[in-house]
């Protein structure tokens, strides 16, 4: 298979499919990468992409998408759900095959020099690629977001790793780091209370003292008129799905609110799928061997 990695950048465009279609395009077109998956949220106002290479084509693959996005996307006039700070908002690299953390480290700084030389768009690095521990984390490098950042970044604990310490006019700024895989994961609600899910995200946030590896915010959709816990799960395999899905459903219980649905945007390792499967069914002797698609 050779070295193999995933990128998985996240862009601020949800509702125009040109832009979005343009974006993934620049994608397609590097020899050695193939696109795996392209997720868009109208509400959040925000796309995934998700795609797998080799390094220095991967690397190649999510520069040009960058560039695309600050040409087609202006932030001055972005509103979405979901937290931001700019066009291409993260770009994590994740270790596939082959590779590893450190290798995907040295991918992740090369590419954050060159979107601040070739874009003129401040980069901060974050995850296994922080410079910092205060950066370690991505809502802590986000914080104020890019409203916020705009006059926060000219203070010196706020500048960032690469690149000016003034925002890109219309792109903003940029996060770039590697990480092991991450499930983005949102709850519905049955209501459009949306301080009901603030307050059960509250709950199941780590750094509240909930699960640990969870990341985890309340919001509103507005096109449903639905409050939502919209949650990162950083290591699935420390807590799994089928326990965060159960306290938040436990939880909104207390408010007189049901879960109504879930979902994954992006990709989902397949074990995390089989865990909740076993989880919920009760397996027993159960072999992952057993998959009908793992023996094609």
């Amino acid at each position: 298979m050779g070295k193999l990695v995933e990128c998985v950048p996240n862009f601020s465009e949800g509702r125009r499919p040109e832009v979005i279609a343009a974006i993934a395009g620049e994608v397609e077109k590097v020899e050695g990468v193939t696109l795996l998956n392209v997720n868009s949220d109208a509400s959040h106002n925000r796309t995934v992409v998700t795609f797998v290479g080799e390094p220095q084509a991967a690397k190649l693959a999510a520069l040009n998408a960058c560039a695309k996005a600050a040409e087609l996307i202006n932030m001055e006039q972005h509103h979405g759900e979901h937290p931001r700070i700019g066009a291409t908002d993260v770009i994590p690299f994740i270790p596939v095959s082959e590779i590893t953390m450190e290798e995907c480290v040295q991918l992740a700084n090369e590419l954050g020099q060159e979107i601040a030389g070739k874009l003129n768009i401040p980069v901060y690095m974050y995850e296994a690629a922080a410079k910092t521990p205060a950066r370690v984390k991505l809502p802590d490098v986000r914080k104020g977001e890019y409203e916020g950042l705009k006059t926060a970044i000219a203070a010196p604990e706020r500048h960032p790793d690469y690149g000016p310490a003034k925002m890109h006019p219309t792109a903003g700024a940029t996060v770039v780091g590697a990480r092991q895989f991450l499930i983005a994961y949102n709850i519905n609600l049955s209501t459009s209370d949306v301080n009901i899910a603030k307050k059960i995200a509250s709950t199941i946030r780590e750094a509240k003292g909930g699960f640990k590896y969870c990341r985890a915010m309340g919001v509103m959709i507005e096109d449903r008129n639905m409050a939502q816990v919209t949650i990162n799960m950083v290591d699935y395999t420390g807590t799994p799905l089928h326990r965060v899905f159960e306290t938040v459903k436990s939880e909104a219980a207390r408010y007189g609110v049901n879960v109504i649905g879930s979902e994954i945007v992006g990709m989902v390792p397949l074990q995390a799928l089989i865990d909740t499967a076993d989880f919920y069914l009760r397996f027993e002797g159960f072999d992952r061997k057993q998959v009908l698609e793992e023996n094609i």
